[in-house]
């Protein structure tokens, strides 16, 4: 089946809002079923293309395309999860910092390409704007089957969530090796989805000491920010486990691993997709 036509993107940001203004030419029709998925490990592997309608609308779709292959690549799976530089990880953004659509990987959609989520048939925005960098680890994924020995709640059915706290905003689409920081256990509508905090390599220097470096109101901003962010839409505060306290270096490890485990045993087919592309 044939995704519609695409169109090649260049990007600049806006300063008033973070997310990037569009410069767009036509480029051809490309197939998922024709083409094999490209593995690829950062931004310097990839084009962004877009496909469907402008940026806000309910068609509109993020592709990434790899650079040596002309083949699609999908955010989810074909990106490494760990970067070049050891002990360290790729991020995929979603939503840069200080924007306020709720861009997110289709799990579902052929391709795995970033849309803006949709709530009662509209296009989703939050109800002011995220101030970090919001995005996934690549080749995660929170298995809704497993239940947490601790929390007692399943898994949300998505990639690992993760925050990147650095100075600038970063270009949806983008691949950025990142250090894990430690993790938050957020419980939203009764399901696990976890926050990892990380910060790029070029600023990692700032936090020798992992997430005990990272200021309190960095910690509580994020925390809070996720907290409320729902309530507007008359949803309850959200919850968090462990005490609501940010864990460190050595559980953030064990929740990537985790996830990555359970995207493995996705992948080969040992837990039932329910719908998910995988793109097999």
């Amino acid at each position: 089946m044939l995704l519609s036509a695409t169109i090649h993107l260049t990007t600049a940001f806006s300063s008033s809002s973070g997310i990037p203004a569009l410069a767009f030419s036509r480029t051809s029709r490309r197939s998922f079923a024709s083409s094999l998925l490209a593995s690829v490990s950062s931004s310097s592997d990839v084009t962004l293309e877009t496909s469907g309608g402008d940026l806000g609308t309910l068609e509109y779709r993020l592709k990434l395309i790899s650079k040596s292959s002309s083949s699609p690549v999908s955010p989810w799976h074909s990106i490494n999860l760990k970067s070049s530089t050891p002990n360290r990880f790729n991020m995929l953004t979603e939503i840069s910092k200080n924007g306020k659509r709720k861009m997110e990987v289709d799990t579902k959609g052929e391709g795995n390409p970033i849309k803006q989520d949709v709530k009662k048939g509209n296009v989703r925005e939050y109800h002011g704007p995220i101030f970090w960098n919001y995005g996934c680890f690549p080749q995660t994924w929170e298995d809704p089957n497993e239940t947490h020995p601790t929390l007692k709640v399943n898994g949300d059915n998505d990639p690992l969530d993760c925050l990147e706290i650095g100075e600038t905003a970063l270009e949806p689409g983008s691949i950025t090796s990142v250090k894990a920081l430690g993790v938050l256990a957020m419980i939203d509508d009764g399901e696990l989805d976890w926050k990892v905090l990380c910060v790029r390599e070029s600023e990692e220097s700032k936090y020798p000491n992992g997430i005990d470096d990272v200021p309190d109101a960095v910690k509580d901003g994020i925390r809070e920010w996720f907290r409320w962010y729902k309530t507007p839409d008359g949803k309850p505060l959200n919850e968090f486990g462990f005490d609501e306290k940010w864990l460190g270096e050595k559980e953030v490890l064990e929740v990537i691993e985790e996830t990555n485990g359970a995207w493995k045993n996705l992948k080969e087919g040992k837990v039932a997709a329910d719908g998910l592309w995988l793109g097999d």
